[in-house]
């Protein structure tokens, strides 16, 4: 998949492209639905398959004291979408100036004359341009004028059972669920296992104090963040190795002056690496497949590893139920 930043690195024998614009964030079934589709007509028409999306989310520019809080990094969106089947990837970069162009002009430049649309794939809800002012019958109009087509994609519902079948998938519907420290849900949601990305660093060490020894992660480290409580996971080193472990998000009210951390203790390690198992300063990812439990003050550290013991034993059970793809 080609990448790029900027209008200026697209080749200028681009054309023709079928076009998405969307901001993406989750990448989930929903989007992989408009997605799919686009690649589908890209292939039927003999041209390139390119989405357009934006970095910063438009919310953190607009008013980041509200923004959404990012179900993904940056990396983990461009290797989603890469793996929907794309052939280009515009990521523009986000400001006041690109918020200002009225929906003729973002499509007139970026669309038609960068790009050399032929035709625009895109949702129902699509919003474009100057104050949002640009929909899907001003997308049509331009389509008319401009001498592009445009196919409407109808919403994707990705539940069929339960008490929410039905409600259109969304990046609104997933943050709910990981708040709740639903990831199961999340999960379907997404088509694939939730996960942070960020490099391990130096905690307090208590866990390698109690046997219990966990790669934490920087609190930089992208993707949301889920409720408090234990999980049932993987961790993926820089080799691509994943390990089954056992995820803990939270504070650790066992003990008092801790911050909120996300720590994932490696579990069924051979025994030549019990010792000298070292990811610190490694990036990594960590999957989270199921919760456990909340978090719980405990009376003290022996009543703690005798819950852990108990909950790397949970992990276990869960986590050999599972394909181990995150996919």
């Amino acid at each position: 998949m080609y990448y790029w930043n900027d209008l200026a690195e697209i080749p200028a024998d681009i054309g023709p492209t079928v076009i998405t614009i969307g901001n993406f964030d989750g990448v989930h079934l929903g989007h992989q639905h408009v997605l799919n589709r686009l690649v589908k007509v890209a292939r039927a028409q003999d041209a390139a398959a390119v989405a357009i999306s934006f970095d910063p989310h438009p919310a953190q520019v607009h008013r980041p004291e509200s923004a959404p809080e990012l179900i993904m990094g940056l990396v983990d969106r461009v290797q989603a979408l890469a793996d929907t089947g794309l052939d280009g990837l515009l990521m523009m970069h986000y400001t006041l100036d690109l918020a200002s162009l009225t929906a003729e002009e973002f499509v007139r430049t970026v669309l038609v004359e960068a790009l050399h649309v032929k035709t625009v794939v895109i949702g129902h809800d699509v919003r474009f341009g100057r104050g949002n002012a640009g929909d899907l019958d001003t997308m049509r109009g331009l389509g008319r004028e401009l001498g592009f087509d445009v196919e409407a994609v109808e919403d994707f519902g990705a539940l069929p059972d339960g008490p929410d079948s039905g409600r259109r998938c969304s990046s609104t519907w997933i943050r709910e669920a990981l708040r709740e420290g639903d990831v199961r849900t999340a999960a379907r949601l997404l088509g694939r296992t939730h996960r942070m990305r960020g490099e391990v660093v130096h905690g307090a060490a208590r866990g390698r104090e109690l046997g219990f020894p966990t790669a934490n992660l920087a609190p930089e480290s992208s993707g949301l963040i889920p409720a408090d409580g234990i999980y049932a996971g993987w961790l993926v080193d820089e080799a691509g190795v994943r390990w089954p472990a056992a995820v803990s998000v939270g504070s650790n009210p066992t003990f008092e002056g801790v911050s909120r951390q996300v720590e994932a203790h490696v579990i069924d390690r051979p025994a030549e690496k019990v010792e000298d198992f070292n990811l610190y300063g490694q990036h990594v990812v960590v999957e989270f497949v199921d919760r456990l439990r909340g978090m719980v003050a405990y009376t003290g550290p022996d009543a703690l590893v005798a819950q852990m013991r108990l909950d790397v034993e949970r992990t276990r059970e869960v986590l050999s139920t599972e394909s181990g793809t995150g996919r």
